[in-house]
């Protein structure tokens, strides 16, 4: 057989994917050819893709061909697929080509490229969701997904184009693109070049005409209304009706928590932090608040739920930082420890541990399966060449050590790891290496270690991953990142370092040295439940009834996902395994990278010195968790979502829902008569808390926060639509629908409540408060939608639940956290003078501007006198002037501000 291909043509993406299925089964030849080449001798026109069969025969349409390939392969045909490839054709077809004509011929932007594609995205995520599968026809890649791949990854692989949203499609998008037959066929196609080279193919063709009447929006469509069977609707009714009593009695708290025999048993892990710094953002989101909301997840869900972290606190970063304080390691661990402790308890993180691992049971485990791995063959000695600094006298471990990275360049590269490229790096590769603590330049000496022999592992890995990734809720990226270090072939990895701070290493001859903290730092679970219960093993040895959840960002996946399983493996005690490992991508800030020493970003202790609420930064991190690509933390979008999303929608719908039944009803639930349209409205709730069910048990946490945000909408429409407000002050009937309007809301906003509980934790029990929810409610979530606050139930005093940030606020929060000190040019001798102000100073300075800012937007919503608010104005301008001079920044100008 021969496949000719063109640059260029999108048809030869899918059929170049496809091709690979072939291997093996059939002798392929692929030629590259040019556009205007005529292949096919009986077309007068060029056509490419097309496959030239051995009997002489050609197929040149690209669903054919990618057909062919996958009959080939023993693939069976089935009605799903059938009609994937028709929807292609006829629905997507259309729309894509205007999409990529706009874009590419005729230089659109976003919107009007979107505008053609939208609604068929949204069909396919919407699909996606339903199935509750990762692809189009089931559990297994089908011939639909590689054809809709391969029409859609011309415009997809821009993720300007993919919407966030739709986080379904984006994560079988990633999951296709990361697969090596589609990344060799998007190179072969588009040659780096993007959606551009296209261009001379799409020029080529007539203008498309887009899909007409097609209205593309993100609201809920009329038409999915619609498509509500009575059935569904009279299944949601009944359900609503059995109200409290569907309730099951509440799980008993024990102490300590511990699996039980028939119960979902649910293990949840967030990657360690290093003890020696301060969490960022991007730290919190990536690993503690991630798991945090899934823990409070499965606590409403009854499952016997354990969440567990702690600080790592052995290794080279801790003796750095304890020289760099001139404190021992032990100090630096217990004063970071605390700083740690306090800041997730600041963010409201629920462990049920928050442990460390300088403890006798981290010495106890690691030395334990360091013997058993040592015991079954799978331990090697080694002379290994390291950096030594002569000025220091001593072994220079990889955090001591700083130099130009091999692979990508980076100047700052770490002796482990490079922080750019995220590639591992031994010490003596680093180009013009430097000792951290003396800035000398090391020399390269022997030294012998011990390694742990990952080849000798490697089968017996790969049977476990073969056993567990089917039906798991690994995500794409851990997926992808461990199935590249099995593709490049493991090698035997070194366990010990020159250091004194760490676990001593049990053998003779090597009791100068420690275990390494990549080898140690993930037996910390163990220790950590260890400290907190004497019958840990019924956890972390019991893998037949304990599901494990660990929670990280991506550069901690292999040792999660391959080092500590391997030296589990080896060590043959049956250890609990990771069954879900959900990694993040990573977080920056604003348009570069969060930097302590350069004063970018906000950081743990700092985010609750800005005055906004810990819900409000716990919502705003979950809105954008990067889940399938790096996303910005940016003040301004954070003021636009509270004041939309939170104040405009959320609390707007729960405010009136509330204070509807205190000014109409006198605070008691009003009888509910339903008509269809709310029975209809009934069962689209109880649809989309199903979906929120279903995102968060695949833990697609930011997907989920979406429904929530859905259904408020949803609350605020049915308001509108209704108007309680105006059928309160007329006839019988029209009071009897307030009531009927009225109840509904409230019980929609007891609803959100329960479903907010795992994001904002302390708004959910305002709500419930004010609400005054019983108990049972608040503690268990259902998969229907259930009257909880039946006619005559009491609720409590309502009040507003967010309060709007002001741009002000935000602007001098982006300033603050800007860096913009260390960006100062140098200033003449008498601004450097008062640029010398100390920083109690300066922060006493920000702390009155501060105050005097509430001051004022205090008594501008007061709409106080104005020659009073303008005295205000000229103190905090004042201040403002004061501050600016004390941190050594040129005064501005001030520029005059528009009325709106």
């Amino acid at each position: 057989m021969r496949l000719f291909v063109s640059e260029g043509a999108p048809g030869s993406l899918p059929v170049l994917a496809a091709a690979a299925r072939a291997q093996g089964r059939a002798e392929l030849l692929i030629s590259t050819v040019g556009p205007e080449e005529c292949v096919v001798p009986f077309l007068t026109e060029p056509k490419v893709p097309a496959l030239q069969l051995d009997s002489g025969n050609y197929l040149f349409s690209t669903s054919a061909i990618c057909r062919y390939f996958f009959l080939l392969s023993g693939w069976e045909q089935d009605d799903l697929t059938n009609q994937w490839l028709e929807w292609e054709a006829t629905e997507l077809q259309p729309a894509l080509s205007a999409a990529l004509y706009y874009l590419v011929v005729q230089g659109k932007k976003s919107e009007d490229v979107l505008g053609p594609i939208g609604r068929v995205l949204t069909h396919i995520d919407h699909s996606l969701s339903r199935q509750n599968c990762p692809f189009l026809a089931g559990e297994t890649e089908s011939l639909a997904d590689i054809v809709l791949w391969g029409a859609l990854y011309p415009l997809l692989q821009d993720p300007a184009y993919l919407p966030e949203e739709l986080g379904d499609l984006c994560s079988w998008f990633q999951t296709l693109s990361t697969q090596e037959p589609c990344q060799r066929a998007a190179q072969t196609v588009l040659k780096q070049r993007g959606v551009l080279a296209l261009r001379p193919y799409l020029q080529k063709q007539p203008q498309p005409r887009p899909p007409e009447g097609r209205v593309v929006s993100n609201e809920p469509e009329e038409e999915e209304l619609a498509t509500l069977s009575e059935e569904e609707i009279a299944m949601a009714v009944t359900a609503w009706e059995k109200g409290l009593e569907s309730l099951p009695p509440l799980r008993p708290q024990q102490n300590p928590v511990l699996p039980v025999a028939g119960e979902r048993n649910v293990l949840i892990t967030s990657a360690l932090p290093y003890v020696n710094n301060v969490p960022h953002l991007g730290n919190i989101i990536g690993c503690v608040l991630s798991a945090d909301v899934f823990a409070r997840y499965s606590r409403l869900r009854q499952w016997n739920t354990l969440y567990l972290c702690g600080t790592d606190e052995y290794g080279t970063a801790t003796e750095t930082k304890a020289m760099e304080e001139g404190l021992t390691p032990q100090e630096i661990c217990d004063k970071y420890h605390t700083i740690h402790a306090d800041i997730y308890h600041w963010f409201n993180i629920s462990f049920d541990i928050f442990g460390r691992t300088t403890t006798p049971q981290q010495t106890k485990i690691t030395q334990d399966i360091f013997q058993r791995l040592l015991t079954r063959g799978f331990i090697l000695q080694d002379s290994v060449e390291q950096l030594r600094c002569d000025r220091c006298a001593r072994f220079l471990a990889d955090r001591f050590v700083e130099g130009v990275c091999p692979f990508c360049g980076y100047e700052e590269a770490r002796g482990d790891q490079c922080d750019k490229c995220g590639k591992l790096i031994n010490a003596i590769e680093l180009k013009k290496p430097q000792c951290k603590v003396c800035r000398s330049s090391p020399v390269v000496k022997s030294s012998l270690h011990l390694f742990l022999d990952l080849p000798k592992l490697e089968k017996t890995l790969e049977e476990w991953l073969g056993k567990t990734l089917p039906g798991s809720d690994w995500t794409p990226n851990a997926r992808f990142i461990i199935r590249s270090w099995l593709r490049d072939g493991l090698k035997p990895r070194c366990i010990t370092r020159d250091l004194k701070w760490g676990t001593p290493v049990p053998l003779e001859g090597f009791e100068d040295k420690v275990f390494y903290v990549w080898f140690d730092a993930t037996i910390g679970y163990l220790s950590i439940t260890a400290n907190y219960t004497d019958q840990w093993e019924r956890w972390w040895k019991n893998p037949e009834q304990v599901d494990l959840y660990q929670f990280m960002a991506k550069d901690n996946v292999p040792f999660h996902g391959l080092v500590f399983p391997c030296s589990a493996l080896g060590a043959e005690d049956n250890y609990t395994l990771v069954k879900h490992l959900i990694a993040t991508e990573y977080l920056n800030y604003e348009d570069g990278k969060f930097s302590k020493s350069r004063g970018v970003g906000v950081f743990g202790d700092m985010a609750q010195d800005t005055g906004i609420p810990a819900d409000i930064w716990r919502f705003y991190l979950l809105y954008i968790r990067p889940e399938g690509q790096d996303s910005a933390f940016s003040w301004t979008d954070m003021l636009l979502k509270n004041n939309s999303e939170l104040l405009n929608n959320l609390g707007n719908f729960i405010n009136r829902a509330g204070m509807f039944v205190s000014k109409f009803f006198g605070g008691f639930v009003p009888e509910m008569v339903l008509t269809p349209d709310d029975q209809r409205l009934l069962a689209h709730i109880t649809l989309e808390l199903r979906h929120y069910h279903q995102l968060l048990e695949k833990v697609r946490i930011r997907d989920a926060l979406r429904s929530i945000l859905t259904v408020s909408r949803h609350g605020n429409q049915y308001i509108q639509v209704n108007e309680p407000w105006k059928r309160i002050k007329g006839s019988e009937g029209d009071r009897q629908r307030a009531g009927t309007v009225t109840g509904m809301a409230v019980n929609i906003a007891a609803l959100l409540s329960v479903m907010l509980q795992p994001y904002m934790p302390t708004v959910s029990a305002t709500i419930q408060a004010q609400l005054q929810l019983p108990l049972p409610v608040c503690s268990v979530l259902l998969t229907d939608f259930v009257c909880t606050l039946p006619a005559g139930h009491q609720i409590g005093t309502v009040s507003p639940l967010f309060q709007k940030l002001e741009n002000d606020q935000i602007e001098s929060l982006k300033q603050r956290f800007g860096g913009g000190q260390a960006k100062v040019s140098p200033m003449p001798a008498v601004v450097e003078t008062v640029k010398t102000a100390g920083a109690q100073q300066i922060q006493t300075l920000m702390d009155e501007v501060t105050k005097q800012g509430n001051i004022v937007r205090e008594l501008k919503a007061q709409k106080a006198d104005k020659n009073q608010v303008a005295a205000e104005v000229a103190k905090l301008l004042d201040l403002k002037k004061q501050l600016a001079l004390a941190e050594g920044k040129p005064l501005e100008t001030p520029t005059g501000k528009k009325k709106k």
